[in-house]
Parts: structure tokens; C-alpha cells; sequence
């Protein structure tokens, strides 16, 4: 008999900035956060090298900072949640800043703030240059391990929510060492990140692979926007799985791209060069590559013999290959990187299934619409991830009878590296129809061979979302329908009403 937990507060499903800001945010309602690895491991928000844009400068307010994200969000974007994300972020960053987060500083004491790429304004706040995520979430390991309301089991790993026969969610059935158990709880908080290790090539860790967004998906939660997948301009190409990043803040201080001769390229693309939005950089190192141009970037003079101590990731990335980047260009090449389709939320983080809350990029709250702004993801994160707790203390616990279940279908290692090869090709940087059908097939031939598991379900959200898209908006570029369709328009989809339209087309 599988063993069963009854835990009296919130259940946290993942372990980055997210996760643990709705564990903290929960008090003084007990929180158990369950995570795969140890704390601080296996998350993309300890690899976020940006950091975190919010209106802290005089020169800046929230209502630029929200400017700035309705253009790049390409009219998909909620104004009333950027509204919110902007207003509340500041504060947020002062929180992690109390928390320990040692973010640099200027003279005066305020925070030094960067360029990035689309903002009006710098305003990203840093920490060591490139070192933001990783810092972020030292402070916030060692404020969740301090708290004796938060409680931490690692090593675990989700394989299906569990709910009652009306639907809401009880909580999950987890592994942890090889061993099954239901752990309920009055309120669960999915925050399982983005969905990177799906493609080919990605900078996220391996182990954010969409299974949070599949679970959800399967529970039979409304989804949004899942064909919007950010790609990185300038993931370090030195051939490592996941790729090094070079940090947009390089450009944002005047790193050039460049091609092999050592021509700059990027204003025959846009009038803003280097400084465009992520997508048009990404359609445009991608265009140089396929065209056998290779592409790099050409910090020697914008920071040169500062890397170690300005931008020290970057540093012993591109040494540890033998680039020496003060010396030399950087190869770099678009990678996935960020998914802006997700699990519904509302305002508070509460998901189209009572029970269930999420937080962080495995949701979809409609501020990042097609196109994130550079270094919104850990300002959400934050800000979302405080909501998301503090409304999910306040359920109390339900009395119907729990559905026990079997775990969902994993993937095998062979056919999950079949998986990342096909999404790359299909729904990569650019997109068409003979690509995108290709890839839908392969999934289902996938889940034919190896059942309906979340890490097929994600994927196939995604191709087959980006197929019904005829258009190109934001980060979903199609070849075959280059236009701007309006009126802007965003996806909204359970598997069920996808299984209905595909027997409809048929």
C-alpha cells in the first residue's frame, strides 16, 4: 500500500525563487517544499546572470518599466498583471536585498542598474555583474533553512496531482528513492519552472523539462500561450548540454555581434542593433548561422580586462573552452530559453483548479504575452511567488475522498533525447507548417510507444499550439506566415478541448 502524508498547510512543488518565496510567504501556515535536488540545484533561477528589473532609479518609474513590457510583450501581454508585476517590484527586490541578496551598489548606497536589451531605462539590478540568480538564491536557501515554518524534502519527485471526485486538488503522489507516497495538503503551489530541457539546445537545467505544466495539463487546468518559447540570443556555442549563457547585460554595455571577418550585422536587422528586442536578435544570429556565417561576441572593448571581475560566470565559462574573452569573441548561437506559455493563473496565483496555485514560469499570468522583457522572470517570480503563498494559506483543508492513482508514464532516456531533437527542428527559433506537423506526429508517435506522461503532454502543447498560430508574434516566428495577425490574440486550451478540435479537423 502506497504510504500516505497529511501535511496541514501549503505544498510547494519546486524549489527556485518561486517556490520558495510562496513557502516563506505562507506564514505562518506551515510549508512543506518538495524538490528534486538539493536546495539552490537544478533550478533555472540560480543560472539567471541578468538579475532583476524594477523601477528603483529616479529616472525611472513603474509606469516606464510597464511601458516597456506591454512593447516587447507584442499585444499579448495583461496590463492589469504588468500593472501589479511593476508597481509591487521594487519592493520585492528591497525584500531579497533584507534577505541577504548582495546586489551591487553605487556610491550613494542605491542600486546599480544596467541596460538590457528593449528597456527604456537601466534598471536591472545586479549582483556581481552576472552572478544575480546565484546569489538570489543563496540568500534565499539560507532564509528558507532558517524558518521553522518551512520544512524542505528533496530528492522528490512529482508524478501526478492528485485530486477528489470534484475535481480540486488534494495534493500528490510523489518518489522519492524509489518509494511512492501521497502527500496531501489543503492547498498545493506548482513551481517546476520553464520547460528548456525539452530542446536540443538549451540554458536551463536539465531537470526543467515541462513536467509541472504536463501535470497541471493532465488535472485537466486551462493553459495558456504554450507556442511562445523564448530563445537566447548569445548562449555560449562550446558545445556543452545545457549551454553557458552570455548574460544580455554584455550588450547592454556595448558588446558587438559580429561574424567571422569581424563585421557588425545586427543593424541590418533593426535600427536598435544590438539593443533589440530578444527575439529579433535570436531570428538574426540564427539567420547568420544557417547561412554558414558564424556569429560572436565582441566584448574585448566594452569590457575586456574587467570579465573576471565584472562578468566572472561568463569568464570561466568561455575559459574553461579555452576562449579567453578578453582576447577574443565569444562564439554564441540562440538556445531555449525561457517559456512564456504556462499553467493559468489569476492575480493571486490560483489556477483554473481548486486547490492548485502556481507560481513562476511553469504559469502563464499574461505579463510576459509573446516576448519577455529581459529580467522580468525573477521580478515575477517574486512578486507572484509572495501572492501565490499568501493565498494559498488561507484554504483549509477539504473533507471529500482522494482518488489514489498510478504514477503517469515517464519517458525513456533514448526516446526523451528524440524528443529534444524534434522540438529544436520543429519548434525552434524559426517555424513552419511541414515542420511543426513533423513534430506533432513525432509526439504522438511518442506517446503511442510510452503513454500520455506530462513530458509528451508539454511538449505537445507546444507544437501543437505553434501549428494553430498562423502568424508571427513575439518570440513565434513562422516562415510560412510572416505577418502580424490582428487583433492580437492569445491561446487559451485544456487537452480536452485540444482533443475535440483535433477530432473536429478530422
Amino acid at each position: 500500500m502506497t504510504e500516505r502524508i497529511h501535511h496541514d498547510g501549503v505544498l510547494v512543488v519546486g524549489a527556485g525563487l518561486a517556490g520558495l518565496t510562496a513557502a516563506l510567504a505562507a506564514a505562518p501556515r506551515k510549508a512543506l517544499v518538495l524538490s528534486p535536488t538539493p536546495l539552490n540545484e537544478g533550478c533555472s533561477s540560480a543560472w539567471a546572470q541578468g538579475g532583476m528589473a524594477a523601477a528603483l532609479g529616479a529616472d525611472d518609474n513603474p509606469a516606464l518599466h510597464a511601458a516597456d513590457t506591454l512593447a516587447a510583450g507584442a499585444g499579448l501581454c495583461d496590463p492589469a498583471m504588468v500593472e501589479i508585476l511593476t508597481r509591487e517590484g521594487p519592493d520585492a527586490v528591497r525584500h531579497l536585498a533584507d534577505l541577504g541578496a548582495p546586489f551591487d551598489r553605487t556610491d550613494d548606497g542605491g542600486f546599480a542598474q544596467s541596460l538590457e536589451a528593449a528597456h527604456s531605462r537601466a534598471r536591472v539590478a545586479r549582483v556581481k555583474g552576472d552572478q544575480a540568480g546565484r546569489e538570489i538564491m543563496r540568500a534565499m536557501t539560507v532564509a528558507t533553512y532558517a524558518s521553522t515554518q518551512v520544512s524542505v524534502l528533496a530528492g522528490v519527485r512529482v508524478r501526478r496531482l492528485l485530486q477528489d471526485g470534484e475535481g480540486r486538488v488534494r495534493g500528490v503522489l510523489a518518489e522519492r528513492d524509489g518509494r511512492l507516497v501521497e502527500i496531501l495538503a489543503p492547498a498545493t503551489v506548482l513551481a517546476t519552472g520553464g520547460l528548456g530541457g525539452l530542446y536540443a539546445v538549451t540554458t536551463t537545467p536539465a531537470e526543467v523539462r515541462g513536467e509541472g505544466l504536463g501535470l497541471a495539463a493532465l488535472a485537466g487546468a486551462l493553459i495558456a500561450d504554450p507556442e511562445f518559447v523564448q530563445f537566447h540570443p548569445t548562449a555560449i556555442d562550446i558545445g556543452r548540454d545545457p549551454a553557458p549563457l552570455a548574460t544580455e547585460a554584455l550588450r547592454g554595455e556595448g558588446a558587438k555581434l559580429v561574424n567571422a571577418a569581424g563585421e557588425a550585422f545586427m543593424a541590418a536587422y533593426d535600427p536598435a542593433a544590438e539593443l533589440a528586442p530578444r527575439d529579433i536578435v535570436a531570428r538574426a544570429i540564427h539567420t547568420e548561422i544557417e547561412a554558414g556565417r558564424p556569429v560572436f561576441l565582441d566584448a574585448r572593448a566594452a569590457v575586456g580586462n574587467h570579465f573576471p571581475d565584472e562578468f566572472p560566470a561568463v569568464f570561466a565559462a568561455c575559459m574553461s573552452a579555452g576562449v579567453d574573452p578578453r582576447r577574443q569573441p565569444i562564439p554564441v548561437a540562440p538556445a531555449c530559453h525561457y517559456h512564456m506559455g504556462g499553467v493559468v493563473t489569476d492575480a493571486h496565483g490560483a489556477t483554473t483548479l481548486e486547490g492548485l496555485f502556481g507560481a513562476g514560469e511553469c504559469t502563464a499570468t499574461g505579463i510576459h504575452g509573446a516576448n519577455r522583457l529581459a529580467s522580468n522572470s525573477l521580478l515575477e517570480a517574486a512578486v507572484f511567488g509572495a501572492r501565490a503563498g499568501a493565498a494559498a494559506r488561507e484554504l483549509d483543508a477539504p473533507t471529500g475522498r482522494v482518488i489514489s492513482g498510478d504514477p503517469l508514464p515517464d519517458l525513456p532516456a533514448a526516446a526523451f533525447a528524440d524528443l529534444r531533437r524534434q522540438m529544436s527542428r520543429g519548434a525552434g527559433v524559426i517555424r513552419d507548417a511541414a515542420g511543426l506537423t513533423r513534430l506533432v506526429e513525432g509526439v504522438e508517435t511518442l506517446k503511442r510507444a510510452h503513454g500520455q506522461g506530462p513530458v509528451l503532454i508539454a511538449a505537445g502543447l507546444v507544437a501543437e499550439c505553434a501549428l494553430a498560430r498562423r502568424e508571427s508574434r513575439g518570440a513565434h516566428y513562422r516562415s510560412d506566415y510572416p505577418a502580424v495577425v490582428e487583433p492580437a490574440s492569445r491561446t487559451f486550451v485544456t487537452l480536452d478541448g485540444l482533443q475535440a478540435r483535433k477530432v473536429a479537423a478530422e
